[in-house]
């Protein structure tokens, strides 16, 4: 999966996560910008008031650093590696492990392209 800026344009929303109850009705949506395997974007919604992220993509590999705020006001940061899946229907799929700035524990995600 070499495609050049394959992510960007792209959105996804969180189908489900290891570290929280994921709100069917408002789940935490991302947009990802990309140009030469810099990936960069924000994200919103469920928990989250506000996030960003930066990082890399290289074939089908993502890590990122990111930051948020969420609705209690505590700040949440940490970083993570994500595995770029196509599904059947030809949505792409992000498998991610992710680590909390403050936590030792891995957590995992799944996110569906929004097409």
């Amino acid at each position: 999966m070499n495609d050049t800026d394959l992510l960007n344009g792209r959105r996804f929303v969180m189908i489900s996560s290891t570290a929280s109850e994921v709100n069917a009705d408002a789940p935490t949506e991302f947009a990802y910008e990309e140009s030469g395997g810099v990936i960069w974007g924000h994200y919103t919604g469920d928990t989250v008031v506000h996030g960003r992220f930066v990082g890399t993509r290289d074939a089908d590999r993502i890590e990122i650093s990111y930051v948020h705020l969420l609705k209690t006001g505590e700040r949440a940061s940490g970083r993570g590696a994500s595995r770029i899946e196509t599904a059947e229907d030809g949505r792409l799929r992000l498998v991610e492990e992710f680590r909390f700035e403050d936590d030792d524990t891995t957590h995992v995600s799944i996110c569906a392209e929004v097409v």
